[in-house]
């Protein structure tokens, strides 16, 4: 190749570059790829003047090199083959404008074409992929195909190109282990070209994007432990080649934190959220990099959306955690087993020794400074789970601030599905701490500060366009009002002679939980209010419990009154009656509430025989 061409190529390719890189905004509003298409008309100069492959530099895809008869190859080169020699770097240099060539169609949105470059790109440099010169070329050519392909949800496909650069790079660091030289630099002179150091950390990171795509698409494939392996290799490496901007980072550390406490994991969930904090801390206290996402620049509502979700995450963490313990504590009618919370404090020594010895070090984020500041937040969090009132409130108190940090952004006016989540969320944490608390007027206040925060989003929300919503929240006040009217009735009991003001709240209560119940069920009618014969599945048990406390409701009111004992006995036997009758119609429903439904036969037995014994009485009377 002449002296001048060489010249004129190399300019052309970094004009190229350099508009490629040039943020879509910048372009006029009526042409948003304007740069890219400018680039592109580089590109097919530059190819020009390389000229036309060989026969022998298109090398065609052999049967076993891609999938089946495709266009990658799977399986792992046996032996490196170095591009040496003309016509093997020609190839090579017109690999890499079929690559730019690809991203660029791919960035236009023109998917077909890009695939088009990126495969020839392949061929091009397949018999040569493991060499120094074009491993790392090959490598992000397969990651390429292999977003394209997720996109087109042809995740199979994707996950074979993705898992082949993963197999490839591993070989190469394997067998050669030096830094590779980067796609920019084949049309460079030796003097400008990249320092040993620059070459071994943009190949980390094309590797470390290879792991983060594998990680969405094993969370396509719904294989979670596999996706969440990469995902934490992921952010571990980012963090360890300082390659990563904060908020995106932090959010997906707390997204992690999800599956992780879904899992149970709590130290590991915990070391996740404690390092989002750190990491978004760090936001506007380093500078910007050309790889900088736009969003992440100054936008303060985005910057606010995040901090929220984050929050939110802590929510759950710190609510999960709790109910997790509830579970663990509670005896066949939900309330605290003080001898299986004898035996989890025998067990916690143990717990805690097995915890920090053997996972800690699997999970961490980090080192030096930055290891510090995470385990100093994560120091004040607890992760093994609450045995008592006290060590529950620690947590709910944690959990309460990061609920008041959510609706800071997550208000009702613009985010209402979100908002409502995170208020009953907020009930939800008074709720579980109530099991923990001992003296039943604290509890009852729990309870009552629950409907306080429920009841309002009722009357604000449409319930046309919120059904599902107000369903849950009518069915969660209407338990509220049906646990504080049990305290009542245990305080109650243990007077020796409860007072009218005693009785009257009881009765109220009762009232207040039987409105919100009915609440619930009539919205489970058709437009012509008619109970629905068969119940869906998404409500078919919140719809029976509704009916067995409706059940049990009348049978507590306190009246002094036997003719309205006796309505009373009634209702209540109709209700237990519906349950029983339609466990009989759909055997599936019995599955939903086994326990509810043996009380309901028990009491479809038992109160004809009560009602009885009224009538006659009253007709002594």
């Amino acid at each position: 190749m002449a002296s001048v061409p060489r010249v004129e190529i190399r300019e052309k390719f970094q004009a190229a570059l350099a508009l490629s890189r040039v943020e879509l905004h910048k372009n006029p509003e009526k042409e948003p790829y304007k740069s890219k298409y400018s680039a592109r008309a580089l590109l097919e100069e530059v190819k020009a003047l390389l000229g036309p492959a060989t026969e022998d530099e298109d090398e065609r895809p052999q049967a076993e090199d891609g999938l089946g008869e495709g266009d990658h190859a799977l399986g792992l080169p046996t032996e490196v083959v170095e591009a040496e020699g003309p016509v093997a770097q020609r190839a090579v240099r017109l690999a890499v404008i079929e690559f730019h060539l690809g991203v660029n169609h791919i960035d236009t949105e023109e998917l077909s074409a890009g695939e088009e470059h990126l495969v020839k790109c392949l061929r091009l440099l397949r018999r040569y992929r493991l060499s120094h010169d074009c491993i790392s070329l090959y490598i992000q050519a397969q990651n390429n195909l292999g977003i394209l392909w997720s996109e087109r949800e042809e995740i199979e496909t994707a996950q074979a190109y993705l898992e082949s650069s993963e197999a490839l790079y591993n070989q190469y660091m394997k067998e050669i282990g030096s830094p590779p030289l980067d796609p920019t630099e084949h049309f460079l002179p030796e003097e400008e070209k990249l320092t040993e150091q620059e070459r071994s950390k943009r190949f980390e990171k094309v590797y470390t994007h290879n792991l983060y795509y594998l990680a969405q698409v094993y969370q396509h494939m719904e294989m979670f432990e596999k996706a969440a392996h990469y995902c934490h290799s992921t952010l571990k490496r980012q963090l360890e080649h300082n390659a990563y901007h904060p908020m995106e980072w932090a959010i997906n550390a707390a997204t992690l934190s999800q599956f992780y406490i879904n899992k149970l994991c709590f130290m590991e969930a915990r070391h996740c959220l404690s390092a989002a904090n750190v990491i978004f801390g760090q936001i506007g206290k380093i500078p910007a990099t050309e790889d900088t996402p736009e969003t992440e620049g100054d936008v303060p509502e985005l910057y606010h959306q995040r901090k929220g979700e984050i929050a939110r995450c802590w929510i759950k963490y710190c609510l999960t955690l709790m109910q997790n313990a509830q579970l663990s504590m509670q005896d066949n009618i939900g309330e605290l087993d003080l001898d299986k919370q004898s035996e989890l404090r025998a067990l916690r020594k143990k717990e805690l020794d097995e915890e920090e010895n053997i996972r800690k070090k699997a999970v961490q984020f980090g080192t030096g400074e930055l290891c510090d500041a995470i385990s100093a937040v994560e120091e004040k969090v607890r992760y093994l789970r609450p045995l008592d009132f006290e060590e529950a409130r620690e947590l709910f108190l944690l959990g309460q601030h990061y609920v008041f940090e959510a609706k800071e952004f997550f208000q009702f006016d613009g985010y209402v599905t979100d908002h409502i989540e995170v208020v009953q969320d907020h009930s939800s944490l008074f709720k579980v701490l109530a099991f923990f608390e001992t003296d039943m007027e604290r509890r009852c206040k729990m309870h009552k500060r629950r409907i306080a925060m429920l009841e309002p989003l009722i009357v604000d929300l449409n319930p046309q366009y919120y059904l599902l919503v107000n369903r849950q929240i009518q069915f969660e006040i209407a338990h509220a009002y049906y646990d504080m009217m049990d305290l009542k009735v245990a305080i109650a009991d243990k007077l020796r002679d409860p007072d009218s003001h005693i009785v009257k709240k009881i009765n109220n209560l009762n009232k207040s939980a039987l409105k919100y119940y009915q609440l619930f069920l009539d919205s489970l009618r058709d437009p012509n209010k008619v109970f629905p014969e068969h119940i869906g599945e998404d409500v078919l048990r919140p719809a029976m419990l509704a009916k067995f406390r409706v059940a049990r409701l009348y049978g507590k009111i306190i009246t002094t009154d036997p003719k309205k004992e006796l309505e009373n006995l009634a209702t209540s036997l109709e209700h237990y009656t519906f349950i029983v009758d339609y466990c009989e119609r759909h055997p599936e429903a019995a599955q939903e509430i086994e326990v509810e439904l043996e009380l309901s036969k028990e009491m479809v037995s038992l109160l004809p025989t009560k009602m009885e014994r009224f009538r006659t009485k009253m007709a002594l009377t």
